[in-house]
């Protein structure tokens, strides 16, 4: 949960390689992608992942492999976001499968988390 609750402001951090790519349709929608690339220190399901973003500049979906899942692809949609002490941060996480050509699967739903009472401490 610390990644997804730290992003996007882990990707500044010392180690973190970034690259904008291709801009993505999704559901009518055009979304900006960024490749993000982890250094090895830190822990993350994939060491790169490719970040959606939709016009608002929210994060709305990523893409990685679970290496601990035999490189299983995944495509973790976020909703729901809520403004928590001036930081808007998703309530809603579903992660789905992903084909090989990056289009996200309506089912199996493979996890669903959902967020209450968040607070900065």
């Amino acid at each position: 949960m610390w990644t997804y609750l730290t992003q996007p402001f882990t990707f500044t951090l010392p180690g973190f390689g970034t690259s904008e790519l291709e801009p993505w349709q999704e559901n009518g929608e055009q979304w900006r992608r960024l490749r993000v690339a982890w250094p090895g220190n830190l822990a993350s399901l994939d060491a790169v992942l490719t970040v959606y973003v939709g016009e608002d500049g929210l994060i709305r979906r990523e893409d990685y492999d679970v290496e601990i899942m035999g490189g299983s692809a995944g495509a973790h949609y976020m909703s729901g976001y809520t403004r928590v002490a001036g930081i808007m941060l998703p309530t809603g996480h579903r992660i789905l499968p992903r084909t090989p050509e990056g289009q996200g699967l309506t089912e199996p739903l493979l996890i669903s988390i959902d967020l209450s009472e968040i607070t900065f401490a």
